[in-house]
């Protein structure tokens, strides 16, 4: 999926997230440890939030890329892979970030 009107010099934040049932918590953080450590390493990913909602059987993440392609990238390869595992209705976005508001509010500085 090609994304129109986004910077790709810039860096883009990729938001993923799918219904999940558990386990969720530390439970969880043990048994993605190596996918983590995959993650981390990916080309153009600077940083990943993990999301979880236990509530309403939801998980994901908030990740910021150096440039599109390599959020365009991350995001086929890691789709194929949630699919493999047996998930299904995973949900992505993209979005540039207006730098001078997210330092008012005291976001990461990019």
């Amino acid at each position: 999926m090609k994304v129109e009107n986004l910077g790709d010099a810039m860096p883009v934040l990729l938001q993923v997230d799918f219904p999940k049932e558990a386990p969720f918590g530390d439970e969880m953080a043990s048994q993605s440890k190596d996918l983590a450590e995959s993650i981390a390493n990916e080309p153009g990913m600077q940083w990943k939030i993990w999301t979880e909602n236990a509530k309403t059987g939801e998980a994901g993440g908030i990740y910021l890329f150096d440039d599109l392609p390599s959020a365009e990238a991350y995001m086929a390869m890691h789709t194929d892979r949630l699919k493999a595992r047996g998930l299904e209705n995973i949900r992505t976005k993209f979005f540039d970030i207006n730098e001078p508001l997210t330092r008012i509010t005291r976001g990461p500085t990019i």
